[in-house]
């Protein structure tokens, strides 16, 4: 491509913004003004990007990620002029049922996106995630990982705070192979951003310790020599381009109306026609894909394979199976004290000593969430350890794990107290509509957390996490069964929550891995015939465990059956669950536990939020004694 011939370059860019007006207009859906706009910028970004269409998941590839999901009509435009397994009749089929090409990008749907966006923000603090995995992957690997992680992002993506917080640990962290390229067109749904939005943008990324650059988002050589120079930074650089929504649509140029609808077919005529575009609906002329071709990366990857040392072959190989089989899982014995926050860091050291790949941290809290890899060093600027700092940033570290995980070379883990999962919630979906591997830990996860009180008590996040599809929730009632629940969690490769305690509970599970793989078993059963089944998990199994013994001294027969994954127990047949759920059944856990009622004939859980004041006196008080738990069931016979 020849960055000087003006109209070669004009005509592959009225090629894509008529490409993309199209798509949305065939759909009579979707968002026209921002691809329209941007048709400049990706059209020289092409000739930028180091992409292997032949092979997606080329390790060495530079990753692109469109924070604005809504810009999909040009995502899939550009890979479908790259090169990528995106034909003109996906094209076609834009924003239809079972396409290639649905409204916003998802992750292992279409070929070639590297994250699912659409909530905005999320996409950017994916890209940062890209960019600390692409540093692992160096100081792993080394320098024949070099590549660059580029994004696209707009006004909405910089007015979520997630953004806020991923671009401050970024900027800290001096991420020199991120670029972003800001769609600066001071236009959002409702009108002119200056409706909500007058921040100067330049002195705030500044400020969080990034290089910044303005460009002409409509002039190819500027924007050419803008992206030369944000390559050779030492810091993370945002582009400010300042461009024109939906660009080339006459009277809509520059207005809201092109950001979520049609151009509508007189408009788009006329458009075309002011261009001197002569051509049917989605016409791309040979020497335009010809220009756009990506074909040179199927030899760039060739090049850096021959490069690489059988040593380096061999750790990629360990970093991509993602063999967890050889991890030395420790032992606790029945009657052993160990909160399983406790047991959980041991365990997670125990993982890190078996695959290089296993790295995370925590929401400044690594002391208190175990969570602390030890001699596995810290992920700094300048150093590439595997204990990652995201400081008080709940809402960045959920989605920068997205882009660590969906980088394909490490398994990442975060941690808070669970009552913050609230803030990782966008993520947390994500993560499971995307089916990648990252491991949520989540302590502190009752009102067992005692003096801090209700704000720091979690209640309705238990039955929000498990109401996510796709998504697993473990809440292991001792050391024993945590130990259970990781291997069950990893051999699942796929992202998972685990709800840890605060307080000591004494190992009383001696259950095996067939039964956690279950998600619920039948931990005790009375002699005689079970009138009453209590089911429950985490640290109110041990006080069912109490409460069975105070009815069989009754002569009451009592089976207790702990639930370490509640998700996993969905899933069992009828004639196992008929097992389980013998006589009248009461679920006991202390959270809002509404879902038990699928399995339950009675609930004891909370009715409110929490108090604050010793974990065992809030035990007692809520209801969670063994002798009240005795009476709730006593009364349903």
């Amino acid at each position: 491509m020849d960055l000087k011939d003006t109209p070669t370059l004009e005509k592959m860019a009225t090629t894509l913004r008529f490409l993309c007006a199209d798509m949305v207009q065939e759909a009579n859906s979707g968002h026209p003004g921002v691809a329209m706009g941007l048709a400049d910028i990706a059209v020289v970004l092409s000739h930028h990007l180091h992409l292997n269409p032949k092979n997606p998941k080329w390790l060495e590839r530079d990753r692109l990620v469109f924070s604005g999901g809504h810009a999909s009509a040009l995502v899939y435009a550009l890979l479908h002029l790259w090169g990528f397994n995106v034909t003109l009749e996906d094209l076609k089929a834009f924003r239809q049922l079972h396409s290639k090409t649905p409204g916003h990008p998802e992750y292992q749907h279409t070929e070639g996106i590297e994250v699912t966006t659409g909530p905005l923000g999320q996409g950017f603090a994916n890209a940062v995630g890209l960019a600390m995995a692409s540093k692992l992957a160096q100081g792993t690997l080394g320098a024949a990982f070099s590549h660059k992680v580029y994004c696209l992002c707009g006004d909405g993506d910089l007015q979520e705070g997630v953004s806020y917080e991923s671009a401050s640990l970024a900027g800290h962290l001096g991420l020199d192979n991120l670029i972003v390229l800001y769609d600066s067109n001071a236009i959002t749904i409702e009108g002119d951003t200056n409706l909500a939005f007058s921040e100067n943008v330049r002195l705030r990324f500044e400020a969080q310790g990034w290089a910044v650059l303005e460009c002409q988002g409509h002039n190819f050589l500027d924007i050419d020599n803008t992206l030369n120079t944000a390559k050779q930074s030492d810091k993370p650089t945002l582009i400010i381009a300042h461009t024109t929504i939906g660009k080339g649509a006459l009277e809509l140029e520059g207005s809201a109306k092109t950001h979520g609808a049609p151009l509508g077919a007189e408009v788009l005529k006329r458009a075309k026609e002011a261009l001197g575009w002569a051509h049917p609906p989605f016409y791309i002329p040979e020497e335009v894909k010809l220009h756009f071709s990506l074909q040179r990366g199927e030899g760039e990857e060739k090049l850096w394979a021959q490069d690489l040392s059988a040593e380096t072959k061999e750790k990629i190989a360990h970093l991509q199976a993602k063999d967890f089989s050889k991890v030395a899982y420790p032992v606790f014995e029945l009657g052993q004290k160990c909160a399983t926050r406790a047991s959980n860091g041991v365990i997670l050291n125990a993982i890190s000593q078996a695959y290089l790949g296993f790295v995370g941290g925590s929401a400044d809290l690594a002391p208190s969430n175990n969570t602390r890899l030890k001699e596995q060093g810290d992920f700094l600027k300048g150093q590439c350890g595997r204990n990652l700092h995201f400081g008080i940033r709940e809402h960045a570290m959920g989605a920068i794990c997205n882009g660590i995980s969906n980088y394909g070379l490490f398994v990442p883990f975060c941690a808070t107290f669970f009552v913050f999962s609230d803030y990782l919630a966008p993520a947390l979906r994500l993560s499971a509509l995307m089916q990648n591997q990252v491991y949520y830990i989540f302590t502190h996860d009752s009102i067992g957390v005692g003096e801090d009180g209700a704000t720091h008590q979690p209640i309705e996040q238990l039955s929000h996490l498990r109401a996510i599809p796709n998504f697993e929730v473990y809440r292991p009632m001792d050391a024993h069964e945590n130990v259970l629940c990781w291997q069950v969690a990893l051999k699942r490769n796929k992202s998972a929550a685990f709800m840890l305690s605060r307080q000591d509970l004494e190992v009383a599970s001696s259950a095996n891995l067939e039964q956690v793989q279950r998600g619920g078993y039948v931990l005790h059963k009375s002699a005689r015939e079970p009138q009453i089944s209590l089911l429950s998990s985490g640290s109110e199994v041990l006080p069912c465990l109490k409460a069975a013994a105070l009815l069989e001294a009754e002569n009451i027969g009592v089976q207790v059956v702990s639930v370490p994954c509640f998700d996993l127990l969905l899933r069992q047949e009828q004639d196992y669950l008929n097992t389980l759920l013998v006589g009248e059944v009461l679920a006991v856990e202390a959270s809002r536990g509404l879902e038990w009622f699928k399995f339950a004939d009675s609930v004891l859980g909370m009715e409110s939020f929490g108090k604050s004041g010793k974990g065992a006196d809030l035990f007692k008080h809520f209801g969670f004694s063994p002798e009240n738990i005795a009476s709730k069931a006593r009364a349903l016979l």
